[in-house]
């Protein structure tokens, strides 16, 4: 079986996954940010406001990260929480585009 040769792509259509590319890196949110934010801003839902999650950052902002519980626990998945909303956001762009997307 042998592998196929790459395919090269028109000038407009690499332009288009470009700008996908470009408007992507501009909302894609970094770990070490949000780490940072949590290790200062933890109790009060610093690091879930970062990433868009309003709604359980309100909740933390009120029961201060549940009296610190929650905020410990969700140190150990801001990396996940990081990939997943970078994954989310880079589908909506692709998907915006027109392009398909299967990184």
């Amino acid at each position: 079986m042998s592998v196929a040769e790459p395919v090269e792509l028109p000038e407009w259509e690499r332009l288009r996954v470009l700008r996908a590319e470009a408007e992507y890196s501009s909302v894609k949110k970094d770990r070490r940010a949000a780490y940072a934010i949590w290790v200062c801003l933890g109790v009060f839902g610093g690091h879930r406001f970062y990433l868009g999650d309003t709604g359980r950052s309100i909740a933390m902002l009120f029961t201060l990260g549940g009296l610190g519980v929650w905020a410990l626990i969700d140190g150990l998945f801001v990396a996940r929480r990081v990939t997943t909303v970078n994954r989310v956001r880079r589908a909506a762009i692709m998907a915006r585009y027109g392009i398909l997307d299967i990184s």
